[in-house]
């Protein structure tokens, strides 16, 4: 299949990838054409995930894109059984590990938003046990629910020996809580990534729903997106579908032995197939914009991206670069059982990481971009955070998407067209009632008009007015053209019940 741009290198090193393109014909793909340009970037896409099997000595890997709500395109590379050669596919049933975190806390906000229980409450409300808990000083907080969902328990970083605790029953998590927990920090003042927590939120849903956390996860959640093939016991999995986990040791593959469905699930005990893990991921795309309309979800819009939100920071990587090879630092934070990272460019993703022995996985969507990946292996801890990220740049590369553009709001559609008939000479400004009490004493009309007509005489006679392009519903910006040069014009609205202009920006465009 060709494609538009010409792929000039791709090249595997060292663990990493590098690719480098030449320029694409068009700066920008209009909406009629975007799938078509994203189908024909799925060649490399294959392509990326095929080399990264084989330099990481991944036995078998699924993989899917998924854009605009579906997944359009879905694929195994490898072996789900080596000793059988059964090959791995999008219908494998993989082990998500961590994975699993966001759907717990998923669970927890549908609780939440049923009235039973709140975020704010003490955790030992709901688990007894941690009543007897010893706060680490006589200052810290109590433990709350919201604490659990972005690791801010003060609980001790706990991988890979909270992987191992997966099979307890419910019996010896009651005793291994009894027993006491030692702390690392007051809880509210650090980040630190504690399956302990998640383990606990499994506790609170089975205590507040009477039932196994695995039991309302599955029926308020799985089936209602149809995730029939998303199981908690590798022992009910099909044979013909199951993978089995492997380790990479010194220069052969060793067999790991599967961990039974346990008390500590909800931090990680999910097993599913990309086709089924599809639709969670169209869940969280479906969250945006915020709109009207009837929730059609199991949980409600406004709750999954809530669940998305930047709550707990953990760091700042100054020295992230794409696969491309351009700087672009990022800022990364915990959500609700999700990783929240932004770059330099603006671009939001959110997903999660899983890992236990056999297995390695990791799921991305860019909300802003209406797409996702999502990548699942059986290898001891193969991180695949790094080969999701190189998949999705690549393919905003080759098909030239662009984030999706906010609507604009009525009242910011009218305060334009209001601005450019005062514009440059403000006839009537000060009577014309669409300025705030703020503006005019901030700056002063002949001032202003001064100011304003000097650009104007500069850029000529204005031939077009471009569109708005809102940063939200109360604040702009947009161009004005003219003869010998170009204007930016911003101006941002009041939280009055008739938003009035409070703040105007005109400034020259630098060519």
């Amino acid at each position: 299949m060709m494609h538009r741009y010409l792929i000039v290198a791709l090249s595997l090193f060292a663990g990493s990838f590098q690719l480098v393109f030449s320029q694409p014909t068009s700066p920008s793909t209009a909406p009629a054409d975007r799938m078509a340009k994203i189908t024909a970037a799925l060649p490399v896409i294959e392509k990326l995930y095929s080399d990264y099997a084989a330099q990481r000595n991944v036995p078998g890997l699924g993989f899917g894109v998924v854009v605009d709500g579906k997944l359009i395109y879905g694929k195994g590379i490898g072996f789900a059984d080596l000793e059988t050669k059964r090959p791995a596919t999008a219908q494998s049933q993989f082990r998500i590990a961590s994975m699993t975190k966001s759907l717990t806390a998923m669970a927890i906000l549908k609780l939440r938003d049923e009235g039973k229980l709140r975020l704010d409450d003490p955790a030992a409300n709901y688990v007894p046990e941690l009543k007897q808990l010893k706060p680490l000083t006589t200052d810290a907080p109590a433990i709350t629910i919201r604490h659990l969902l972005t690791h801010a328990a003060g609980f001790p970083e706990d991988n890979p020996w909270g992987d191992r605790q997966l099979a307890d029953s419910e019996a010896e998590f009651t005793q291994f809580l009894k027993g006491g927990v030692s702390l690392s920090n007051a809880p509210g003042v650090a980040y630190e990534y504690a399956n302990l927590g998640f383990a606990l939120l499994g506790r609170i849903i089975t205590n507040v729903t009477k039932q196994p956390y695995q039991q309302y996860i599955t029926n308020a959640i799985l089936k209602p997106l149809g995730m029939t093939s998303t199981i908690w016991d590798y022992r009910k999995a099909d044979p013909a579908r199951y993978v089995n986990g492997y380790r990479w040791q010194e220069g052969k593959y060793l067999p790991e032995v599967p961990l039974a469905d346990g008390s500590w699930g909800a931090m990680g005990g999910l097993i599913t197939t990309v086709d089924d893990f599809a639709n969670y991921m169209a869940l969280h795309l479906s969250a945006w914009p915020a709109r009207d309309g009837a929730e059609t979800g199991p949980v409600k819009r406004s709750s999954i991206r809530e669940m998305q939100q930047p709550w707990n920071f953990r760091g700042l990587n100054p020295q992230f670069k794409y696969a491309s090879r351009r700087l672009c630092p990022q800022t990364i934070s915990y959500a609700y059982g999700l990783v929240w990272v932004r770059d330099c460019e603006g671009r939001v993703s959110v997903g999660h990481s899983g890992g236990l022995p056999g297995f390695g996985s990791e799921w991305q969507v860019l909300p802003d971009y209406g797409i996702g990946v999502i990548g699942c292996a059986n290898l001891t801890y193969s991180g695949l955070r790094g080969i999701n990220t190189i998949a999705l740049d690549t393919l905003i590369s080759l098909a030239g998407l662009k984030p999706r553009p906010l609507a604009v709001s009525p009242i910011l559609a009218k305060r334009k067209a209001e601005l450019v008939s005062l514009l440059p000479d403000w006839k009537n400004g000060e009577a014309s009632g669409i300025f705030a009490e703020n503006f005019f004493p901030d700056t002063p009309i002949a001032l202003r008009r001064k100011y304003t007509q000097a650009l104007f005489d500069k850029i000529g006679k204005v031939v077009r007015v471009g569109e708005l392009a809102p940063e939200n519903s109360l604040r702009g910006t947009f161009r004005m053209d003219g003869e010998r040069g170009s204007l930016n014009v911003f101006f941002t609205l009041t939280p009055e019940a008739n938003p009035l202009i409070q703040q105007l920006d005109i400034t020259e465009v630098k060519l």
